[in-house]
């Protein structure tokens, strides 16, 4: 498929598409005189005026303390924090907004379902199960869990063409708590079956654990068809700000967590010698909240519904497909990850013996962000025997001519380095 034919694919159209680059002011930059390609969605997506304009908004005619405040602007600041509570719990198909935990990122609510579900639950003898490809962000909580409660650490691997390889899963999860695993890899853009890694895990009595990072932007998500018990996820990789992430769970799991944090917010009655907490989600929710990036959260949902999550979906595949098929046509250009049918958006490479740095940084001069390194993924990285790798990633301000520049990029890094 070469670029030209992207107008006949599946998604968005290329008029749609141009109507959506004029909402991201950034997109008219232009580093090193060079029109800005941005490539790095699977670490941070731009962000649309109808989000910086939410919260600008926000700061110019309501800025107040919410849930605490009688006046008008604290109750509209209010209103408008759980209204974006209200917007994301129905875009991940949540039973109740009360269900959605506003954090700051998936980091952090990955590491309160560790310390807060785990440490009530989890003791010497149990196990927990993570996967070969996870983020450090879902691989370092439990490590921590297991070397503090005693708990065997047990590993599902990664196959040679980048899938999960399930053969012994059933015997990994024998005598599991907690079954924690990424919905989409960061690093091989590998799209997990979360609904039958999560039943298997229910079936084995344990809980399942989702990083949904590179899923909830990208594809139609709902958290009740998945099966699962918690899924954690970032706004500033949805169109959203930074500093505020969304931990997902099962009601009667968070209502039976004690506390994450404490302070003001959280609680119910304080006296000087106890106090009592607040229910789920404000007891989750210590101090003042991210209030700005929460509504900026919300506005990147209304936009992301507005453009139809299918929709994007779709598009990304299609530019994916015509990423890998001019890839495949590039001497020295090595793919990691697992077949089209499997994948997403996300695609990480070698050239030859160009270190991944040096190719972002040839990649730079001719104004194209990708990202290079182990993204995370060390173990990942050592089990693929590279050191690191460069990652081109896609969404919906993307265009098919950017992929040609992506690939004029690589062959100049080719040029430089004397590789044929």
């Amino acid at each position: 498929m070469s670029a030209r034919t992207l107008a006949a694919s599946p998604g968005l159209s290329d008029g749609d598409v141009a109507r959506i680059r004029v909402d991201f002011p950034i997109l008219l930059e232009r580093p090193h005189g060079k029109p800005l390609v941005f490539l790095d969605s699977a670490a941070s997506s731009q962000k649309p005026l109808q989000v910086i304009g939410a919260m600008d908004d926000y700061y110019r005619r309501y800025h107040a303390n919410i849930h605490r405040g009688v006046y008008h602007i604290s109750e509209l600041a209010t209103e408008a924090y759980e209204e974006a509570r209200r917007k994301v719990a129905r875009f991940i198909g949540a039973a109740s907004a009360a269900e959605c935990i506003f954090v700051r990122n998936a980091t952090e609510g990955l590491n309160l379902v560790a310390f807060a579900w785990g440490r009530r639950n989890v003791r010497r003898g149990d196990a927990i199960v993570v996967t070969e490809m996870e983020h450090h962000s879902n691989l370092v909580p439990w490590q921590v869990l297991a070397q503090e409660t005693g708990a065997a650490l047990r590993f599902v691997p990664v196959d040679d063409s980048g899938l999960l390889d399930l053969t012994q899963l059933d015997t990994l999860l024998d005598g599991a708590k907690i079954f924690a695993f990424t919905a989409v890899s960061n690093t091989l853009g590998t799209v997990n079956d979360v609904a039958l890694l999560a039943a298997r895990a229910r079936a084995a009595g344990a809980i399942s654990v989702v990083d949904a990072c590179q899923a909830v932007p990208r594809m139609p998500v709902d958290v009740q068809a998945w099966g699962c018990d918690f899924a954690s996820f970032s706004g500033h990789k949805m169109l959203g700000p930074t500093g505020i992430g969304v931990l997902w769970g099962r009601l009667e799991l968070l209502d039976a967590m004690p506390p994450f944090m404490t302070g003001g917010g959280m609680i119910n009655v304080v006296r000087l010698q106890s106090s009592t907490y607040a229910d789920v989600p404000a007891r989750f929710e210590a101090g003042t909240p991210a209030i700005a990036e929460a509504i900026g959260l919300g506005a990147a949902v209304d936009y992301l519904e507005a453009v139809g999550m299918d929709a994007i979906h779709a598009y990304e595949l299609a530019l994916t497909r015509i990423a890998l098929d001019r890839l495949a046509e590039v001497s020295a250009v090595k793919i990691y990850g697992p077949p089209f049918e499997h994948r997403t958006g996300v695609i990480s490479m070698t050239v030859g013996d160009i270190h991944a740095h040096d190719l972002a940084t040839i990649l730079d001069s001719e104004g194209v962000c990708v990202r290079a390194g182990h993204h995370c993924n060390q173990p990942l990285m050592e089990k693929l025997d590279v050191p690191a790798t460069t990652r081109a990633s896609f969404y919906l301000y993307n265009t098919a001519p950017e992929i040609d520049v992506l690939i004029r990029g690589i062959e100049k890094a080719k040029g430089i380095f004397g590789i044929a």
